[in-house]
């Protein structure tokens, strides 16, 4: 590892070595199922988003480390079982290996439902009892509202009865249906028995084995990016790191700009160079913390769905554009499925990137990501300092 005799560590090094961990540049073989596992094997997680306005979240971060591949390969590792939906990092798919370390999280009480099951034990109950006898439902199968729905996150009693149960690993999510709502089963009935019969462990040995593993997934990593990638709150996990320092299972390295002290697993290998470029999702475990981001890559980056239009900066479903080591730009891209079109919306460049030079990968990357989603065409807008490269590097301008 190219440290410093003093362990520091340049902001180079350490953006090759997170591209490294998170899987990028690495030449993934074998069938789909494999190729998926490997994918796996780098980022742990993969985070759930409904918005759809291109695609669901969940399918992108394979796209960018594996090109266009079966859309199929997710469902059916969930529905073979070697995949499960939990609360990891928010909604997330992940392997089922992780099920006993979410254990701790399972016994706690539901962080946002507060005394619900107190208060409505017996519907909760009568409706784990319909699941387990009737087999799989969705909420609206079940619906108790009275009137019409509200807000989207307006839940009526019997949705907040099966989320409860959700978190509490009672049932689980077999499936999605088309308007993506959870189709809830009995979680002996969708995770194999060999990972259900492994004993619990304890929290504190949970919390270490998730820090070990996300340090694994990030390459170098502050303690509070440690914690963030399972969601643990630093103040429960600090022990937890402080054991494993101890145990010399992480080592503290200091990154150059960096605050706080970083971390890296024991027997990280030195990061080649990465020769790449990928279309990142807004929710990438690559760039999901938007701190870290801008820490590494020196790249500012908020999500601007929920923003109104006229203040949004750069658009609606704006993906990160990687090359090389660097976050490059962003695009705001529509899978514009009535005309079969693929839009890039908008395309800017970050301040010093040669347009010239990025275009011809980015242009490819989007010519493969359009058949990927059964579009016929790429067509670029006008708005952004990227736009009209971009467009007449694919010959295509609106």
């Amino acid at each position: 590892m190219a440290f410093t005799s003093d362990g520091e560590m340049s902001r180079r090094e350490a953006r090759r070595i997170a591209l490294t961990a998170q899987g990028f540049g690495k030449l993934h073989r074998g069938s789909d199922h494999s190729r998926l596992r490997s994918v796996l094997a780098h980022v742990g997680v993969l985070q759930i988003d409904s918005v759809n306005v291109l695609v669901r979240s969940q399918e992108l971060p394979l796209f960018a480390r594996l090109g266009a591949h079966d859309r199929a390969i997710v469902p059916a590792a969930v529905d073979r079982g070697s995949m499960f939906e939990y609360w990891v990092h928010e909604a997330s798919l992940v392997p089922v290996e992780l099920h006993p370390f979410m254990r701790w999280k399972m016994a706690r009480p539901h962080p946002w439902l507060g005394n619900f099951y107190s208060q409505h034990k017996a519907l909760t109950e009568r409706l784990y009892r319909k699941v387990r006898d009737g087999g799989p439902l969705k909420a609206s199968d079940v619906s108790v509202r009275v009137g019409k729905k509200g807000t989207w996150w307006d839940w009526d009693d019997a949705k907040r009865a099966l989320e409860y149960l959700f978190y509490a690993g009672r049932v689980t999510t077999r499936s999605r249906d088309r308007d993506f709502a959870r189709v809830y089963d009995l979680t002996e009935n969708v995770i194999p028995s060999r990972i259900l019969d492994i004993p619990t462990p304890r929290e504190f040995d949970a919390r270490r084995e998730l820090l070990l593993r996300a340090a694994k997934h990030l390459g170098v990593a502050t303690f509070t990016d440690l914690a963030d990638y399972h969601r643990q709150k630093p103040r429960e996990a600090r022990s937890a790191l402080a054991s494993l320092v101890e145990d010399r299972q992480l080592r503290v390295v200091q990154v150059e700009g960096w605050d706080e002290p970083a971390y890296v697993p024991r027997n990280l290998r030195e990061a080649e160079n990465v020769s790449v470029c990928a279309l990142l999702s807004p929710f990438d475990s690559l760039v999901w913390n938007r701190e870290r981001t801008e820490r590494l890559f020196d790249f500012h980056y908020r999500i601007e769905i929920y923003t109104p239009k006229p203040k949004r900066k750069f658009g609606y479903y704006v993906l990160p554009v990687l090359c090389g080591d660097t976050l490059v730009g962003r695009l705001d891209l529509k899978a514009d499925r009535a005309t079969a079109t693929l839009r890039v919306e908008a395309a800017h460049l970050e301040p010093g990137v040669d347009a010239k030079r990025v275009a011809g990968r980015v242009g490819a990357n989007l010519r493969d990501m359009a058949p990927w989603l059964s579009l016929e065409r790429v067509v670029v807008g006008r708005r952004g300092n990227f736009a009209t490269a971009l467009g007449k590097r694919l010959g295509s301008r609106r």
